[in-house]
């Protein structure tokens, strides 16, 4: 996780903007999930010495972690997830195991960049395959 706070800290730094206390809170509990977590469990866990921490707040830090491409959100599931390969600008594709809910991000192509219409920048791309992960099956 010390890889992905660092990460997260050079290209805020990189790209000028803040990745503020909060924020790097936010990502830090992201981060340290074993699975996707919801904004809603992120609140509950955020230290009780933040008493300005309410779900707007959180889900600000979460719409600017994705913006920076430092999370993903598994749409399915409304929830989140760390990404590994942060600030890269690539699709993300995720694997979500039905039965253990565990999520795997695999580097992609930008899916939708050849054939998009004319004049429409693509924002961010998800794709989530849904099914058994190894230990499930």
């Amino acid at each position: 996780m010390p890889d992905i706070l660092d990460d997260a800290e050079r290209l805020c730094a990189q790209n000028g903007v803040r990745l503020t206390p909060l924020r790097r809170r936010v990502l830090e509990l992201v981060a340290g999930s074993k699975a996707p977590v919801k904004a809603y469990d992120l609140l509950s866990r955020i230290d009780q010495s933040n008493a300005n921490a309410k779900p707007p707040t959180v889900y600000r830090a979460l719409d600017f972690l994705m913006e920076a491409g430092l999370v993903h959100r598994v749409e399915a599931l409304n929830a989140f997830i760390a990404c590994p390969q942060a600030g890269h600008g690539h699709a993300a594709m995720l694997y979500v195991c039905e039965d253990c809910a565990n999520v795997t991000e695999v580097q992609g192509a930008r899916p939708g960049q050849d054939n998009k219409p004319d004049g429409f920048a693509v924002k961010r791309s998800v794709i989530e395959h849904y099914g058994k992960c190894i230990d499930c099956r």
